[in-house]
């Protein structure tokens, strides 16, 4: 049997603060909140956030831990063994950062160019890194 194709549907993250993430990623990258509920079994709250055909699944743990300052910074979170970080595609990774300076993002770097790729990396209100690439 052939591998099937795979289409990416939502990523997974830990929040501190379930509300003031929700907002975040509404003002800050145009997400739309889907659902939200209590998962007693898991001890948390969970919500999804959707762009286009892609979903954030963000989890509120009542006993959350804060993100190590290790996995705050881009060049020292890849010596961490896991999955490290969302990237986007967008148009244009300067103008794009711009805008999000402009309403208090926390800019990590950028733009920067990567072997002829124009990058950036954010923090969320928790300090998860979102990159984004310019295509």
């Amino acid at each position: 049997m052939a591998t099937p194709l795979l289409t990416p549907l939502h990523c997974g993250i830990s929040v501190a603060n379930m509300q003031e993430s929700i907002d975040w990623y509404q003002n800050m990258l145009g997400f739309e909140l889907v659902s939200r509920q209590q998962v007693e079994m898991l001890k948390c709250e969970v919500a999804f956030l959707k762009m286009g055909d892609f979903e954030l699944e963000l989890f509120c743990h009542r006993e959350t831990i804060p993100l190590p300052a290790d996995r705050r910074e881009p060049n020292k979170d890849i010596q961490t063994q896991g999955i490290k970080h969302v990237c986007y595609a967008v148009e244009n990774v300067a103008q794009l950062l711009e805008a999000l300076r402009s309403k208090g993002a926390d800019i990590v770097f950028g733009p920067l160019e990567m072997e002829g790729t124009l990058i950036g990396f954010i923090r969320d209100n928790t300090g998860n890194l979102i990159e984004f690439m310019q295509k």
